[in-house]
């Protein structure tokens, strides 16, 4: 392998000559050997809208020579179009506040702006990294902005992905709206429901879930851009703020606005803590929504037997025919995850010092993680599972007409004690409720059928 030299404050770096990136990169690569992965899509992406806006805005405020800041420009639209992707090499988790990746970043662009200019990678002296590329930034505002922007792109696939969810919770909903079933408090039998009316309990409570997600994503929708170092604004020209969240505004599709009080953009991170939480809350539901799943498929003999799931792959290598909610269970994984995850961020949003939380690759390696896995997963088990589910009427049929507890619903006209009565002789004849009562001549066929269906 050829190799030149750069040279940054530190003095000379050896970097692979047909690399892009430069001597901090070439140092963090030293450094941080920390997940084995490197920074997320969406991320890459974000960053170079950053500094594509930022030298639109120096180019308009006249603070970077023409010439230089179209080379700039240039750059950033070749990455933007797919290309040197692989020189964002520093790792997800790499140095606080994420300034191994702003110069990861800031060395690739510039690099290929001298190449376009004429000159060879390393000529420094022509178009720098920090005093071109990053002119008028810190990583202090570009990581937070551009965090807030990547996670704003994800979102743009979890939320239809969430609907899909929704969807196919409410078809069942309707689908299974006059089966009827044994409800369950504390695992025990209890007063009939429909298994509709429990799909259509799942569907609000995601609903409710993905409301949330979106209220919370709204507080990203504020960047800390112009803010640089600590907030102050310092080296920012005049009139450089308001038109690089702008351009960043337009190239994104995404509706970022300054924040107000840029002190707080950079030592907070509410907005984000708010989302992770929004992600967690939204596995819960999901989780339990799986858990039921497997309890009510459980069987087909032995367990509770309501419902069918569909057959995706052998449950088993040894037992033929046997079928696993294997997808329920993929998807129960994806949500300790996803908690995982957010205790991750809520200990890093906690963790910044005065004028800066310094945790932030952490913190959107994260949430980009735990969105990724719903934008790859939720689908799947939308389509493959929900859609394919079927009651087993007969057995939710039986499960009622057998089960003493459907006494309760006679207790109004016969009484608590008398219908306690009529469940411990149900549970040790095995005689039903139905018999029972007609034997005794407690109720006319007519009001019993009235009050049991």
């Amino acid at each position: 392998m050829k190799f030149r030299i750069d040279r940054d404050s530190l003095g000379n770096v050896k970097i692979p000559s047909d690399a892009y990136y430069g001597p901090f990169t070439g140092r963090a690569l030293m450094q941080y050997h920390v997940t084995g992965n490197r920074s997320h899509p969406n991320l890459i992406n974000a960053f170079v809208m950053v500094k594509r806006s930022a030298a639109l805005a120096n180019l308009k405020v006249s603070a970077i020579d023409k010439k230089l800041g179209m080379a700039i420009i240039n750059a950033c639209d070749k990455i933007l179009a797919g290309k040197f992707l692989d020189q964002f090499v520093v790792d997800a988790i790499n140095s606080g506040a994420g300034t191994a990746f702003n110069m990861n970043t800031n060395e690739v662009i510039a690099n290929i702006a001298l190449i376009g200019l004429g000159k060879k990678k390393g000529q420094y002296e022509y178009l720098h990294p920090n005093d071109h590329v990053n002119m008028s930034q810190s990583s202090n505002d570009t990581f937070p902005t551009a965090m807030h922007v990547a996670i704003l792109m994800n979102l743009k696939k979890t939320i239809p992905a969430i609907d899909g969810l929704i969807k196919s919770l409410s078809r069942k909903a309707k689908e299974f709206s006059n089966f009827k079933k044994i409800g369950r408090t504390h695992l025990m039998d209890a007063l009939p429901v429909t298994l509709g009316s429990e799909f259509g309990a799942y569907a609000t409570s995601i609903t409710k879930a993905k409301n949330f997600l979106v209220g919370a994503s709204k507080e990203l929708e504020y960047v800390a851009l112009g803010g640089t170092a600590v907030g102050t604004g310092a080296n920012a020209p005049r009139g450089y703020r308001k038109f690089a969240i702008t351009q960043l505004a337009n190239i994104s599709k995404l509706p970022v606005k300054p924040e107000k009080d840029m002190q707080y953009s950079l030592q907070s991170k509410f907005a984000v803590a708010t989302v992770s939480s929004a992600l967690r809350n939204l596995a819960l539901e999901i989780n339990k929504l799986a858990n039921d799943i497997r309890l009510m498929a459980s069987g087909p003999v032995a367990g509770m037997s309501e419902i069918g799931i569909p057959a995706v792959h052998a449950g088993s290598s040894i037992m033929p025919g046997k079928v696993n909610p294997s997808l329920a269970e993929c998807m129960n994984m994806i949500c300790f995850n996803i908690l995982g995850n957010d205790t991750a961020v809520s200990y890093a949003a906690q963790s910044g010092q005065f004028e800066l939380n310094v945790m932030l690759p952490g913190m959107l390696k994260c949430i980009l993680e735990s969105t990724d896995m719903l934008n790859n997963f939720l689908p799947i088990f939308s389509v493959n599972l929900i859609d394919g589910l079927t009651a087993n009427k007969e057995k939710l049929l039986k499960n009622i007409e057998n089960n003493p507890v459907i006494v309760t619903l006679l207790a109004p006209k016969i009484g608590y004690l008398k219908s306690a009565e009529l469940f411990k002789e149900s549970l040790k004849t095995g005689k039903t409720i139905r018999e029972l009562v007609i034997s005794k001549k407690l109720l006319t066929v007519k009001e019993i059928n009235s009050l049991l269906g």
